[in-house]
């Protein structure tokens, strides 16, 4: 026991005596810990999926349809529905029969937008239209005017009436699903608490007339009877009117805001995607960084071996000290994590990731995970950094601290011959995967590529000076010579800034260019599965019937189509997509002008797309063993079990397959009942998209474009699983660029007397910092060089797996990357140079240090 105490003693009062390298593994282990807080806060909002409600935030329980999709083959596991599961009308007598129920007031919501000289606000919410008897949801209170008991009268939300210049007896344009109509104003209600988004309340006459759904209802909001609790009414409603769901308190945001319940598998990746890399990341820069800190007492510890110490009183030493570094910061980490996680949160919802309306949570949990994953990753380094120095006798090591040996030991080598064959497996692999799930394959192989080039690094740097020094040398004159000395001699030193530079190249590299490569596949295999000569689209919720004829009726146009998208599946028999459900495409039969499908027709006719029926892709229809004629049940978007006839085969891309059904039956399975763009073709492209243009000036919310729109459709829908890899490499590169910073500085500031000795010999100053840039430029050009190498078995795989050689990207993100690492590595070796150089020659000679 005294023993352990003298060595806990000598570790504590230690680490006065080395600051900054102290202060590095601070570094390292505080924004570690504080990003894996955040991401154990990422994914604790997923699971949880906190939003307070704002229209409903009067009603203590929101009742709605199914959940989500209950998968065949996983019966614990329930995905989100990509629309609204609508409640049948007879479902409210049901409710209301409950005990405890006092009043039970259904909601309906349709598409209802504010004209402004004819034109809808740019980005106005669409889904605001409500019937009256459901504003009591939101306590509204009406402040002027009276209810609309009639057709034709509106109630506006204060926030919009004032905001427009609108009060009761106005007279107000509206586009109703798509249709503009005039209303008169009849009253202005005021909410009980701040509702975000704008509210039209109508006739209960005109809500039943404008429901995209008729004979169903959105949700039903109910307020229990006087004395009943909130909680066990929820548990009697679900036990006696199965298959609905029952939300209390923040839960019932999810029934109000569609995006919600959407957002958690987005989250939930983001979360898991950027937790593991973070792990991985922090577990090489705090190994670097510790292992760095070590070496540099390799001298110390030598003398502290033959002067009586024991090995296991040096490990203990080493591994105590650096756990007292590590302790402090996890604690500060959890500060650090809570900033994070609500920075990362809210740009995730500025890039339109989640919701705006989801709250991020971030409880006792996730900050207690954080801390355990940051220390046993921070032992874990300290305990294997330690054991090179606890095992090496007195001798050898006084000898390796003048001159430390490159070669890496058998059991780095074999991890590093591992991760090697590791990144060519999934390499190898992902070129056989499908497109579309490629990138899940082929992601991890930069990581596996960085652990070994990590465990290898001493050699590296060693092998890369030998090669390469005499072109130095030619290159970068005279103070070339002793730069490329010295980085042969610290090879270890310079082997743990190698790991984060190459580390943040890879993940850039590879994160960027394997997204902009599936992108541009997706976005050209859903556009190339349609044609058109122009393309309408409307910000008012949709087309109206009235709409769809006079665009048929336009000269020059021979065919029109409305076009849906929504997502579901085949449920019998099982597709087994499972969270990943298939895109359904709603088009018009195909008509004596043509069809807007591009895709070629393999067996059966597209005439035929009518009432209940689907065209499947051939390679799925083969997977599920049906044909033409074949009777199959599909999931659609809201949750409906709707039975269809296979009427077509079609040859469609095996990665990014679409299910066609007839546009009308796939719009009244959506949450708007409404098709927001229409394909049309004709004769002359130029001709249709300006006559069209003439008559759009009709239509409200409408735009007019050429057939580019449409793919500009599916880029905004896929643009927001870019923007998470997008953020997933900018958060790993910004911490690998501060790990390789931290590093860097320490391994500079450690060699006062060096420099010292140097200046003592005749050089200068600027002599100096031009033979560290040298250095630096060795260190940084081998990390870039390994981390395109690295990026290539992420990136290459993916381009062939959708039929292309050369990847897609821009050039300057390949540009800004090379900039960045040399923008790390040369300012912080010259800050550092000037620190590690502001006492005179003699007096840094005089100092402890290599």
């Amino acid at each position: 026991m005294n023993s352990r105490r003298v060595v806990l003693a000598l570790a504590l009062s230690s680490l006065r005596y080395r600051a900054a390298a102290s202060l590095a593994s601070f570094v390292a282990i505080l924004i570690g810990c504080g990003l894996l807080i955040a991401c154990a806060g990422l994914f604790e909002t997923a699971i949880v999926l906190k939003a307070a409600p704002q229209r409903l935030s009067a009603a203590p329980l929101v009742v709605g349809g199914s959940a989500g999709f209950k998968l065949p083959d996983e019966e614990s596991q329930v995905v989100p529905y990509a629309e609204r599961a609508v409640l049948p009308e007879d479902q409210i007598a049901k409710i209301t029969a409950v005990q405890g129920v006092g009043q039970a007031v259904p909601d309906v919501s349709f598409a209802t937008v504010l004209l402004h000289d004819g034109a809808p606000e740019p980005g106005a919410s669409v889904l605001s239209g409500h019937g009256w008897d459901s504003a009591s949801l939101g306590g509204y209170k009406l402040t002027e005017g009276a209810a609309p008991n009639t057709p034709g009268q509106v109630v506006l939300d204060a926030a919009t009436a004032s905001a427009a210049g609108l009060h009761a007896g106005s007279a107000v344009d509206l586009a109703v699903n798509g249709q503009r109509q005039s209303f008169q104003i009849s009253g202005v209600a005021e909410p009980a608490q701040t509702v975000k988004s704008p509210a039209f309340f109508f006739s209960v006459a005109d809500a039943q007339r404008f429901n995209p759904h008729p004979g169903t209802v959105g949700l039903v909001g109910v307020f229990p009877a006087d004395g009943v609790d909130a909680t066990e009414l929820a548990g009697k409603i679900s036990e006696q009117v199965p298959s609905l769901t029952v939300l209390t308190g923040d839960d019932r945001g999810s029934a109000e805001f569609l995006g919600v319940s959407g957002s958690q598998l987005p989250l939930i990746l983001l979360a898991a995607v950027f937790g593991g890399m973070v792990l991985v990341v922090m577990a090489l820069v705090a190994s670097a960084t510790i292992s760095l800190t070590v070496r540099q007492r390799q001298q110390e510890l030598a003398l502290l071996r033959a002067t009586g110490a024991t090995p296991k009183q040096v490990h203990r030493m080493v591994v105590m000290e650096t756990m007292a570094v590590g302790a402090i910061a996890a604690v500060c980490g959890a500060f650090l994590g809570s900033l994070l996680g609500n920075w990362i949160f809210s740009t995730s919802g500025s890039l339109g990731i989640v919701p705006d309306e989801l709250a991020f949570t971030q409880d006792i949990i996730a900050f207690a995970a954080g801390i355990v994953a940051t220390l046993a990753i921070t032992f874990g380094a300290a305990w294997f950094a330690a054991l090179a120095a606890a095992r090496a006798r007195p001798i050898q090591a006084l000898a390796e601290a003048a001159i430390p040996g490159v070669k890496v030991n058998a059991l780095r080598r074999m991890g590093a011959l591992i991760c090697g064959a590791a990144t060519v497996l999934l390499a190898a692999t992902t070129i056989f995967m499908p497109a579309d799930t490629a990138a899940a394959i082929g992601g991890p192989a930069v990581l596996t590529g960085a652990i070994g080039v990590a465990l290898l690094g001493p050699e590296i740097i060693a092998w890369v000076v030998d090669r390469f020094g005499p072109f130095v040398r030619r290159v970068a004159g005279r103070d070339a010579t002793l730069a490329v000395i010295n980085t042969r001699a610290r090879a270890v030193a310079f082997a743990a800034v190698l790991t984060p530079i190459t580390l943040a190249s890879a993940v850039a590299l590879g994160n960027v260019y394997s997204e902009t490569t599936a992108q541009k596949a997706q976005i050209a295999a859903y556009a190339g599965q349609l044609k058109a000569d122009a393309v309408l689209t409307s910000a008012a919720g949709g087309f109206s019937p009235d709409e769809l004829a006079q665009i048929r009726s336009t000269p020059g146009v021979s065919t029109s189509s409305p076009l849906v998208i929504s997502s579901g599946w085949v449920e019998e028999p099982y597709d087994g997509n499972g969270s990943d459900p298939l895109r359904l495409l709603g088009v018009a039969a195909q008509d004596q002008g043509g069809t807007v499908l591009a895709t070629e027709v393999t067996e059966g006719s597209l005439t035929a797309l009518r009432g209940n029926s689907v065209a499947l892709p051939a390679s799925v229809a083969e997977k599920l063993e049906v044909k033409v004629g074949s009777q199959i049940k599909m999931r659609l978007g809201d949750g409906a079990q709707v039975p269809v006839t296979v009427v077509a085969l079609l040859d469609s891309p095996s990665s990014y397959a679409s299910m066609v059904l007839p546009a009308d039956l796939l719009a009244a399975h959506t949450t708007s009942g409404l098709a927001s763009q229409v394909l049309v073709r004709g004769g002359d492209a130029g001709a249709i998209v300006s006559a069209l243009s003439d008559r759009a000036k009709d239509w409200p919310g409408v735009t007019v474009g050429d057939d580019s729109a449409l793919a500009a459709s599916f880029q905004a829908s896929a643009d927001v699983e870019a923007l998470i890899n997008y953020l997933l490499a900018v958060l790993a590169i910004a911490y690998a660029a501060i790990a390789a910073v931290n590093t860097l500085s320490v391994a500079v500031l450690a060699r006062r007397r060096e420099f010292g000795a140097q200046r003592l010999a005749g050089a200068d100053r600027g002599q100096v910092k031009r033979m560290l840039f040298v250095e630096g430029g060795i260190v940084a050009v081998t990390g870039l060089v390994l981390g395109i190498v690295i990026s290539l078995f992420t990136v290459v795989p993916m381009a062939l797996t959708t039929g292309e050689i050369i990847p897609s990207g821009p050039v300057w993100v390949f540009l800004a990357v090379v900039l960045a690492i040399f923008l790390i590595v040369w300012p912080a070796t010259s800050l550092s140079a000037r620190l590690a150089m502001r006492r005179n020659a003699i007096e840094a000679v005089k100092m402890p240090g290599q």
